[in-house]
């Protein structure tokens, strides 16, 4: 089984790039990768409007929260 790759994910808007999602994850020593377990790359939506569900890293919504683990760059992009 191939290891997905980390994700550049906070432009992505991604579920595991959002606050509301409830699966294993990890920021990258950049501040901004974020990387999830190979295992199990799936978690719950909490309180958004998939909330229960479980979401996947290409999955996304219309009220994504970033994550606040996510940095932002020096000019304040993400």
């Amino acid at each position: 089984m191939n290891a997905r790759p980390p994700l550049p994910v906070g432009e992505l808007r991604r579920c595991p790039t959002c606050n509301r999602w409830g699966g294993e994850r990890r920021i990258g020593e950049d501040g901004r990768t974020v990387h999830l377990n190979p295992a199990n790359s799936r978690g719950p939506c909490n309180e958004g409007p998939w909330h229960g569900s479980l979401r996947g890293p290409r999955n996304a919504c219309g009220q994504w929260l970033q994550w606040t683990e996510i940095k932002p760059c020096n000019d304040g992009t993400l």
